[in-house]
């Protein structure tokens, strides 16, 4: 029987486009020109009889019946890059890939390396970061780490840690301060990879215009900007999961009670047609049973008192 498929290059074509819903970025990933990209998807939609985007000026969207079928093709090169790699890899083990946010690399998911490593010593990992959003289908990995809703076409998610944001600075300035009010006598902490968490903070807290969110000094990443606070400069703002450590090991403190927590959170993503694969299954399990834990002990810390009661959510 002959396989009535459509030009597989417009289905690759339109697969870029339903994941970036933008032509010239599908076109950069593609290696073409945007009017390529264009050309494909016209091609595509005539020998379909339906319309897969809706254009409105530069900006597109997928219809219902797009969106549909954009979620069987990228199933669909899902099986056949993991086809692929089993021809490819001929039996040899290759190091599971994983890209992650370098903060979040560093801080979360290191410390957990050696752990992994000592139950699955037969389970290479490699980790490459990035500050982009990348995704696993598209740019090649077995699982990506970034912030989001958990949803992410032709991936399926595993929710690792929350997004509760607050002020943390060295412990020999927390006695000074004992009201968000007091931080106007303090240098405020900036990420350049965050940069919003000040003023989202200042206004969740009731004092947005008490004190200016603009000033203080402004660091590259996350992890320049609590390594600034360690060493005193400052007051920076915290994410609960990456400063957890620090706080336990007495490095940073949390002079003030009130965090907001955000609706996104950090999420492992991975191929959904790739499931089942011991060693990407391996991977999946350990980092749910880790967040669980970190989990917990994030709830004996609000026992304890280490966090406020009940926490604004933004």
């Amino acid at each position: 029987m002959v396989r009535r498929l459509p030009s597989l290059t417009a289905l690759r074509a339109f697969d870029a486009a339903a994941r970036k819903l933008h032509f010239s970025r599908a076109a950069e990933e593609l290696a073409v020109t945007p009017g390529a990209i264009s050309r494909q998807i016209q091609a595509l939609e005539a020998a379909l009889g339906i319309q897969l985007f809706r254009r409105s000026g530069r900006t597109v969207a997928l219809t219902e019946r797009g969106r549909a079928f954009a979620d069987e093709v990228a199933d669909a090169f899902d099986r056949l890059a993991l086809a692929a790699d089993k021809v490819r890899d001929s039996g040899r083990s290759r190091p599971l890939s994983i890209c992650a946010y370098p903060t979040f690399a560093m801080r979360w998911l290191m410390p957990r390396w050696r752990k992994f490593n000592d139950l699955h010593p037969g389970i290479d990992l490699q980790l490459t970061t990035s500050l982009a959003a990348v995704d696993a289908v598209a740019d090649g990995y077995d699982a990506v780490i970034r912030i989001g809703d958990g949803r992410l076409p032709g991936h399926s998610a595993i929710a690792l840690a929350p997004v509760d944001v607050f002020p943390v600075c060295a412990p020999r300035l927390r006695r000074k301060l004992r009201a968000p009010a007091d931080l106007r006598d303090h240098v405020l902490i900036h990420s350049g990879s965050r940069p919003h968490d000040w003023p989202r903070w200042l206004r969740e807290a009731g004092i947005e215009g008490e004190i200016d969110a603009k000033h203080g000094q402004r660091f590259e990443s996350l992890g320049l900007a609590y390594q600034a606070a360690i060493e005193g400069v400052g007051v920076a703002m915290g994410v609960g999961c990456l400063v957890a450590d620090d706080l336990a090991a007495g490095r940073l403190a949390r002079p003030l009670s009130f965090s907001y927590r955000s609706k996104w959170t950090f999420n492992l993503f991975y191929p959904s047609a790739r499931a089942t694969e011991p060693r990407l299954a391996a991977l999946c399990s350990f980092l749910m049973s880790e967040s669980e834990v970190a989990m917990l002990q994030g709830s004996a810390d609000l026992t304890r008192g280490r966090k406020v009661p009940s926490t604004r959510r933004g």
